[in-house]
């Protein structure tokens, strides 16, 4: 199953909200969607700075991973970028592949 790196940041609502929860709650709420969505949450971290919320988690295939997302999103209050990690043995099959390419001035 693919696997994302969750980055989210909260709006000004969205942080309260999370005072309001609390941050184990919130994790419980994002680990039933993601497991309800046929999922599964690695890891869920609060961070201090620019991003609010790390996350791991993956999905049966990446139009669940863009469902969730776009649902998260469409709320508001949680800015939520998705980035596909890429496991060693991946990269392996992928260097192994031939690319025709030109470059530029070539």
């Amino acid at each position: 199953m693919p696997t994302y790196l969750w980055r989210a940041s909260y709006t000004t609502e969205g942080v309260k909200g999370l005072v309001q929860d609390g941050g184990s709650k919130r994790r419980s709420i994002v680990q039933q969607m993601v497991e309800k969505a046929g999922g599964k949450l690695h890891a869920f971290y609060f961070a201090l700075g620019e991003t609010d919320v790390f996350g791991i988690a993956e999905f049966p295939d990446t139009a669940t991973a863009v469902a969730v997302s776009a649902t998260v999103n469409a709320t508001g209050l949680t800015h939520l970028s998705s980035t596909l990690l890429v496991t060693p043995e991946e990269v392996d099959a992928a260097v192994k592949k031939t690319i025709a390419y030109r470059p530029p001035g070539a």
